[in-house]
């Protein structure tokens, strides 16, 4: 395991005009979560994301905390990422803080605050903070179902089926829920050919099995299930069909 050392920097860098700060407003996690893939792809090296990403949690979130991880420099990337999850939730002193610090960012870093509660109009810290931040709102949106983890693969997009069944878990659907939901839109989908999709519902069948004699965990083998149904090699075999 590795430890990240703390790398502090000197007074004469800190304030610097490149530097930004992202304020995410809504309740839709799964846009949230992709456009914050989207952004550590553009500065960061997926492999060194440990060193480059701190989730913080404004409830459990002290000030000092705060200004250590905003001291830390990236490690061979454009810049580091801190996010606020829940940031409506900051306390009054961190959010001075934070007011303070937006107006000389530190080009090195991108801070973003996840807000994901409805917060009123005239806001004072959400106002203020506006003009400083760059906004993202995030439209509700209908949650994740089995559908759309359907719809991932069928398009072979093992990353994206992930996310969507993560997401379900993350709601509370239960695996044979799942499973069910699967199998209901399978059996009524007539893009997919007869051949394909017994072996759909064999696998089906074979992770519900695994399941209930508790051979492995559920949520592992739905990833399971659904890392192979969208394999290349599936791929090819539904091919030749």
């Amino acid at each position: 395991m590795y430890y990240r050392r703390p790398v502090f920097v000197s007074e004469k860098s800190l304030p610097q005009k490149e530097a930004a700060v992202y304020v995410f407003i809504g309740q839709d996690s799964f846009s949230k979560d992709i456009k914050l893939q989207n952004i550590k792809k553009e500065f960061s090296d997926t492999k060194l994301e440990d060193f480059n990403l701190d989730i913080l949690y404004a409830k459990e979130l002290d000030l000092k905390s705060l200004q250590e991880k905003l001291l830390f420099l990236p490690l061979e990337a454009k810049r580091r990422i801190v996010v606020i999850r829940h940031a409506q939730e900051l306390r009054s002193d961190i959010k001075d803080f934070i007011l303070k610090y937006a107006r000389h960012p530190y080009s090195f870093l991108l801070l973003i605050l996840d807000i994901d509660k409805p917060l009123a109009r005239k806001d004072a810290f959400l106002n203020t903070i506006s003009r400083y931040a760059r906004v993202y709102y995030f439209k509700e949106t209908l949650p994740p179902d089995t559908f759309m983890l359907s719809k991932q693969i069928n398009l072979k997009k093992p990353v994206s089926a992930l996310r969507v069944l993560s997401q379900l878990l993350k709601n509370g659907e239960k695996p044979e829920r799942i499973l069910g939901g699967l199998r209901y839109a399978w059996q009524r989908d007539n893009l997919i050919s007869n051949l394909e999709r017994k072996k759909r519902l064999r696998s089906l069948l074979n992770c519900d099995i695994d399941i209930k004699t508790g051979k492995i965990r559920p949520e592992f083998a739905l990833e399971r299930l659904v890392i192979s149904l969208c394999s290349s090699e599936l791929s090819r075999r539904s091919g030749s069909f």
